[in-house]
Parts: structure tokens; C-alpha cells; sequence
């Protein structure tokens, strides 16, 4: 039965990380559908980010005590209607309310999987939770191959159609899930963020992933429209392959102790991370697109290795309040990928892509000496 429910929940996973970055490598044809601005097609990922983001806060007042089978079924049955909505909708404004729609109920979706995942089986809660990071990579790597090759082939409203009929196959699963315990939802409090916030370490962490995070959905955001500026040729499905190096998350997060190892600390590791990924970016002002392909690889490494040790280190470094503390890590996360799916957009549009790679430099770089210097923080006693 174990394994039954483990199958359930990352089939669902994978789903809704589909749903959310499905519009990625669409937005020039979105943009171009709907006579927009690259600004407002951003806006499509940019939205469902910013709610991942705020969720610890509203979701923890709102749903304080709530069956999570029940809200995975209400909130996956409302991603399939406004998915098929989408699908028909013909104007900008339509399309964007429902996608903010989508946006309110991603994030009770993941909530609910989570929790399920962590109590489903208790004495394998880190393998779950390392699968539950495998699984939203896939997903989101999936969901973009797949919008671009549906759009390619057929029309891009069948990429919301078949999304919808893979989300009715979650609900139906869904249904066979043998667990009937509560969401884990927390109800922050503003002195106990204020507490954690006060330890240089989790200050420094969280600046560090909304930092990473912004650069990183910078890139991929825009990546779209860089790639048909520098091809008009190109076509959804070929935008879609770029993000084929996406998938190195999942080979990172599975050898992330081998990697921690091999630079003998988390501080070491994050520290050459962050300069390899700040070396890479340099090499994506390329107008060549088979070794921009190639770059990309080597930028999600980089990317992902930062991401997995600093999770780690987010849980590690306080023995109570873990739930807070890993909400408050996903909020800044989600947060720098809110902002870098929206203010790189805007760079983009009035002064290009170099301005914009080199604006995201300069981050990097800021960031190194920042995380450099502060070494000594990581070597006290947790």
C-alpha cells in the first residue's frame, strides 16, 4: 500500500509542476497570441511563483486544521477546470485570470502532497523528501518539453487540454489514497521569524537562495525570447530542449553528499557553486544556440548544487521549529523567482540580453564575497 500512495503523490507532483511551468517556453507565442508585452507574458510563471512565495503566511491562517486528501481533491479539481479555461481563452486578460486562479490552489496542492509524502512512510522521511525535490524537477522539465512539443506539433491550446486530462487521472488516484491525517500547515508568528531572522546563518541562507533564485528563473524566464531574437526559425519544441539541462537537478540532489564531501564542507561547496555558476553565466552572452544548449547544463549544475546544500543547512542548523524554518526558506525562494521572472523581463526589454546577464553578475558576484566572508558563521555549534 506503501508504495501504491508513494506512486500517487509523485505522479501528482510531476503533474503540477507541469501545470506550472508549461507556459515557459510558450510565452513568445502567447505574447505574440495576445498582442503583449514581454513584461506581461512573464507574468504567466511570475504569478504562481509570488504565491508559492506568500503560502506559509495565508495558508497558515487560513487552513490551520484541514484534511489533506480532501484539499489535494478541491484544489486538483479546480487546476483542471482552469486549465481547460486556458485553454479557451482568447484575450490576455482572460488568460491571466486563470492562471492566477491556478496560482491560489498550486500551492495548497504541493502543501497537501508534502505532508502526505512526510507521513505516509515515517522512517524513510529524508529519502521521501529527496524524492519529492527528484520529482518537482522531473516535473518541471517535463511540463516544459512536453508544452513545447504539443505546440509545436498540434496548437498550444492542447497543451492545457492534455494537462487537464492528466490532472483528472491525479484525482482519480487521488481517490485511492489510504490517508486521512491533517495538512501540516503552519501558523507563523512575527516573533518567531523575527528570532530566526536575528541568526545571521538563516539570514544569510535566505538572502543567498532568493538571490540564486532570482538570477536562475532570470534566465530561464527570458530565455524564450532570447532564443527567437536570436532565430525566428526556432520552434516551441526546439525552446523547449534548452531546458533539457533542467534535469541536473535530479542527478544533483541524489549525489549532494558525494559533492559535500568532495569540498569537505557545506560553506566550501555553496562558495565554489556559486563561483562556477557566476563563470557560467558569463558564457550565456553566446549567440551561438548549440553551446548556449551546452552552457545551460553547466548553469543548472551550478544552480542546483547552491539549492541542495543550502536546503540542507536551512534544516539543519535548528533543532525546533523546522517546519517554519523550511516554510520561510521556500518563501524566499519562491520569492527571488517571483522577482526573476518579472524585473529581469523588463532589463531585457528596454536594454537587452547582455545588460541583462551582466546586471545578474554583478549579483553573483556580490554574493560570493558576501558568503565568502562570512565563513565563520557555519562554524558554530548548531
Amino acid at each position: 500500500m506503501k508504495k501504491i500512495n508513494l506512486f500517487i503523490v509523485i505522479y501528482s507532483i510531476i503533474i503540477i509542476l507541469s501545470v506550472m511551468y508549461a507556459t515557459q517556453p510558450l510565452q513568445p507565442l502567447l505574447a505574440e497570441k495576445f498582442n503583449i508585452s514581454i513584461i506581461k507574458a512573464s507574468q504567466f510563471t511570475a504569478i504562481i511563483m509570488l504565491f508559492l512565495a506568500i503560502s506559509p503566511i495565508i495558508y497558515g491562517y487560513i487552513l490551520e486544521k484541514v484534511c489533506a486528501k480532501k484539499m489535494l481533491l478541491l484544489a486538483t479539481f479546480t487546476l483542471l477546470i482552469t486549465n481547460i479555461f486556458l485553454g479557451f481563452s482568447t484575450t490576455y486578460e482572460s488568460f491571466l485570470f486563470f492562471r492566477v486562479c491556478e496560482a491560489i490552489v498550486t500551492p495548497a496542492i504541493l502543501t497537501a502532497l508534502m505532508s502526505i509524502l512526510a507521513n505516509i512512510d515515517k522512517e524513510n522521511i529524508k529519502f521521501n523528501m529527496s524524492i519529492y525535490v527528484a520529482s518537482t524537477v522531473f516535473g518541471g522539465l517535463l511540463g516544459r518539453l512536453f508544452s513545447g512539443f504539443i505546440a509545436t506539433n498540434f496548437s498550444y491550446e492542447y497543451v492545457f487540454y492534455s494537462l487537464s486530462f492528466a490532472l483528472f487521472i491525479s484525482l482519480f488516484l487521488i481517490q485511492k489514497l489510504s490517508y486521512e491525517g491533517e495538512a501540516n500547515i503552519v501558523k507563523p508568528k512575527l516573533k518567531d521569524i523575527s528570532n530566526i531572522l536575528k541568526d545571521k546563518r538563516f539570514a544569510l541562507v535566505y538572502f543567498l537562495m532568493f538571490c540564486m533564485f532570482y538570477v536562475f528563473a532570470g534566465v530561464l524566464n527570458v530565455l524564450p525570447f532570447r532564443v527567437k531574437d536570436i532565430s525566428l526559425d526556432v520552434t516551441e519544441f526546439q525552446i523547449s530542449l534548452l531546458y533539457l539541462g533542467y534535469g541536473m537537478g535530479i542527478l544533483v540532489s541524489l549525489s549532494s553528499k558525494r559533492i559535500i564531501n568532495f569540498f569537505k564542507s557545506e560553506h566550501n561547496t555553496i562558495v565554489y557553486a556559486l563561483l562556477f555558476f557566476t563563470f557560467v553565466s558569463f558564457f550565456l552572452l553566446t549567440t551561438n544556440l548549440i553551446f548556449l544548449f551546452i552552457m545551460l547544463f553547466l548553469f543548472c549544475i551550478g544552480m542546483f548544487t547552491i539549492h541542495t546544500v543550502s536546503t540542507g543547512l536551512a534544516n539543519s542548523m535548528k533543532a525546533s521549529q523546522k517546519a517554519l524554518t523550511s516554510g520561510m526558506y521556500l518563501s524566499f525562494y519562491y520569492f527571488g523567482g517571483a522577482t526573476g521572472s518579472f524585473i529581469p523581463s523588463i532589463i531585457y526589454e528596454k536594454y537587452g540580453w547582455d545588460v541583462m546577464i551582466y546586471s545578474f553578475i554583478f549579483v553573483l558576484t556580490l554574493m560570493v564575497f558576501v558568503v565568502f566572508k562570512s565563513k565563520s558563521l557555519f562554524l558554530k555549534e548548531v
